[in-house]
């Protein structure tokens, strides 16, 4: 089997060390590539390659105009592979294909929207307060960036940090989860057909201990964006300090769905599901808290349960499946963990709670979709981010019952709210603390819009204006165009 190399410096390497890692298919353990496993060593190679390229080469200096050009391309070739991708991501992660296209649409979208606001900020004057003098705020790149993505949706997840960090100027590192490298692989190949020049975008593979801490710890990084847990967050946080790194964490989050009685009911249902279980629930924005007014409760689980049984497990590959597996033995075992301790802790189990009896099945880490009733915010279930098709419970009878639950949570990443009230609508959003926060809707995102959390979901924002100047640093230039002395010392 081809062993899957990494890109340093304008180059396809081995590991240095020669170790490599099997990737397998979820759907059933068979293994579909050998990549190269890189460590320390490896990764810093990548990051002096970076730093000189920053420090000696043209690519900060570049016109805007060039480096946008070549980020349109980029997703120009996204486009082009869109197929080859789509199939690549779903046999890395389990999720169907038709999931898989509309990721690589977006993730195309995202290249042509940096690439269309990349050269549009040239600085702005601002007042002085010396006569004769101009005083100008412009944007520079950031440096070096350590580029740390997720297993969930790798190309998607990689899009929002290298379209912006390209066309701003930087030069970076990425280390793509170590489990699911293949698609972001093949768009670092369609980078370099794209003209980004050797030493710019440099990619290693390996375990976020080695790799990743290097990263994290290496003095000539200047920013590190990681997508991932919150405990390796705090980690990379601490880590960062060496030499006070600019910092943009996703970390996760335990997201609210609150659905009022006065919503439209059947709408609300089918979303319910559509908040949780595309790719399995291992999405970071997952509405996986449903909070239901108290009224329609009953009869919202039951229609949820009748809809839940209707869900296809299977294949990504086959056409009538709607629910792939979950990504490894080790996180299969994790989202067990989690369903046995919300039946310990007193939550009603009212459908799924284990893995599937089909013998077709068995090869694969497939877990049934749960929901979970009589939850509340003290069970761990209801808590922590199990990462899984899992749906908890809860009930409210007040708005503002609804809103104090909804925030409960040390997560800030999304929530949704669900009633035709427009004015409630509106006194509810305002007072959810949280990053995200849609009307009639759940899990819509778009690159024009800022994509973030409060709380202990992390710090910065990706997408949108924000998340191009994450890769900016601010200068303040001031000329004096007619200097006098001040005669103040020793006159």
């Amino acid at each position: 089997m081809k062993i899957i190399k990494m890109f340093i410096d304008g180059k396809w390497v081995d590991a240095t060390n020669a170790q490599t890692r099997t990737i397998i298919n979820p759907y059933n353990q068979e293994e579909i590539a050998t990549a190269a496993e890189g460590d320390q060593t490896d990764a810093k190679a990548a990051i002096a390659a970076a730093k000189q390229t920053f420090d000696q080469g043209d690519w900060p200096n570049t016109p805007a105009t060039e480096r946008a050009s070549i980020v349109r391309k980029i997703a120009e070739l996204i486009e082009r592979d869109k197929e080859e991708l789509a199939e690549l991501e779903s046999l890395d992660t389990g999720k169907t294909v038709d999931e898989s296209r509309w990721d690589m649409d977006d993730i195309a979208g995202v290249f042509r929207y940096y690439a269309e606001i990349g050269d549009k900020d040239g600085g702005e004057i601002i007042a002085s307060p010396v006569p004769n003098s101009i005083s100008k705020v412009v944007h520079e790149p950031v440096g070096v960036c350590g580029q740390i993505t997720p297993w969930n949706y790798p190309l998607l997840q990689a899009s929002w940090k290298l379209a912006p960090a390209l066309v701003t100027g930087n030069t970076l590192v990425m280390k793509p989860s170590e489990i699911t490298p293949l698609t972001t692989v093949k768009v670092f190949e369609l980078m370099e057909e794209a003209g980004v020049p050797a030493g710019v975008a440099n990619l290693v593979m390996g375990a976020g201990n080695t790799v990743g801490a290097e990263l994290s710890t290496n003095v000539d990084v200047d920013l590190i964006s990681f997508t991932g847990g919150i405990e390796t967050g705090k980690k990379i946080m601490q880590a960062a300090s060496v030499n006070v790194k600019k910092l943009a964490l996703e970390l996760g989050g335990k997201n609210p769905n609150v659905v009022f009685a006065d919503a439209d009911f059947e709408t609300a249902v089918d979303q319910a599901m559509n908040a949780v279980f595309f790719h399995a629930g291992q999405i970071c924005s997952a509405g996986t808290r449903l909070i239901v007014e108290e009224s329609i409760h009953d009869k919202f689980v039951e229609a949820l349960v009748e809809r839940v049984k209707n869900i296809k497990i299977g294949s990504g590959f086959n056409e009538d499946t709607q629910m792939g597996p979950l990504i490894s033995a080790e996180h299969l075992a994790k989202v067990e963990s989690y369903v046995e301790a919300g039946k310990k802790e007193g939550a009603k189990l009212c459908i799924g709670g284990k893995r599937p009896e089909d013998p077709a099945l068995q090869n694969g880490f497939f877990y049934l979709p749960t929901i979970f009733t009589d939850c509340t915010t003290d069970m761990s279930i209801v808590q922590d981010e199990a990462f899984g098709p899992i749906i908890t419970v809860e009930k409210f009878q007040t708005e503002e019952e609804a809103v104090k639950l909804a925030n409960d949570s040390i997560y800030g990443l999304a929530g949704g709210v669900w009633t035709n009230d427009i004015v409630k609508a509106e006194r509810c959003v305002a007072k959810m603390r949280m990053g995200t926060v849609w009307i009639n809707e759940f899990n819509l995102y778009f690159p024009h819009a800022p994509w973030g959390g409060f709380k202990q979901s992390g710090i910065g924002r990706e997408l949108g204006k924000p998340g191009l100047e994450e890769y900016t640093e601010t200068k303040h230039i001031m000329h004096n165009l007619n200097p006098e002395p001040i005669n103040w010392f020793g006159n």
